[in-house]
């Protein structure tokens, strides 16, 4: 019983953390073109880059960034995972991988890239250790 009700617990409060990233951008561009938003596109190692991930608990969980997501941003979350029982499909490491030629040519992780709806790029930026609030208004400052 108990085991059931920690299942529970854990599959309730990882819905109030989920946002609410497109499965590939293609989606997202489409989505982006059709809502009239910006792409919020983020280059991850998501097993294995540690800024990566303090930036996924610190800002991309947080409450401030769902919101401002919902309201101002289609997201796509470019991942590089390692582990192999990590691995993305063949066609998803592809898109990947050809985002990051055109839009992380140097490799850097993590990279949050804001771009227009037609893939303009509007600025960039790196992992920073701030709050949420504050690295939301530093990509806020990209559509300016």
């Amino acid at each position: 019983m108990k085991k059931i009700i920690l299942f529970l617990f854990l599959a309730i409060s990882s819905m109030a953390f989920s946002q609410n990233w497109e499965s590939n951008f293609k989606s997202a561009k489409s989505k982006a073109v059709k809502e009239n938003k910006n792409i919020l596109l983020v280059f991850s190692g998501s097993d294995w880059c540690a800024p990566c991930i303090k930036l996924d608990k610190n800002v991309w969980q947080s409450k401030a960034f769902g919101k401002a997501s919902k309201e101002r941003w289609v997201t796509y979350k470019a991942d590089f995972p390692k582990k192999k029982g990590n691995q993305l499909s063949e066609e998803l490491t592809n898109e990947n991988k050809a985002l990051a030629e055109k839009y992380n040519k140097s490799g850097n992780f993590p990279l949050v890239v804001l771009l227009d709806k037609n893939g303009k790029v509007l600025g960039m930026e790196s992992f920073k250790n701030i709050p949420a609030e504050e690295y939301l208004e530093l990509i806020h400052s990209f559509e300016k």
